[in-house]
């Protein structure tokens, strides 16, 4: 009965989900969790030219956290860093056709994943330029 308050998208990507697993040598990675529920996800991309050209999930929690990593993934593909820190939680959620309002908060990881992954990214690549400049003084 409960399978009904979820888009027929929503459990395509939780049934099948897209992307799963880890990139060796991600470029960044984020970890979000959500004590309340249980929720614990990492998001893995690679980063070449500032785009981003692969992105992989790992995901502990429900229906709804899985298939809301497996839709980030999907979305964040070809983006610029600067695009894909635009893609909201919303935005996620209605790539899926919608969740349940109980469920937003899982859309809402997967923002938070993605953003935390970015800024990994960011920070490795400031190390990297900072620490090439000093090489070159």
């Amino acid at each position: 009965m409960a399978l009904s308050l979820y888009s027929d998208k929503v459990m395509e990507h939780f049934r099948n989900p897209r992307n799963v697993g880890e990139i060796e040598s991600p470029d960044g990675i984020g970890h979000v969790g959500n004590p309340v529920c249980g929720d614990i996800m990492e998001l893995y991309i690679r980063v070449e030219n500032g785009i981003i050209t692969d992105a992989k999930f790992k995901t502990f929690g429900c229906g709804a956290a899985v298939a809301t990593s497996s839709m980030v993934t999907e979305l964040v593909r070809g983006k610029s860093i600067e695009d894909a820190l635009g893609i909201s939680n919303r935005a996620v959620a209605e790539a899926l056709d919608g969740l349940p309002p109980i469920k937003m908060h899982c859309s809402a990881l997967a923002e938070e994943a993605l953003k935390s992954a970015i800024e990994d990214y960011l920070t490795k690549s400031r190390r990297e330029k900072d620490s090439g400049s000093e090489q070159t003084a």
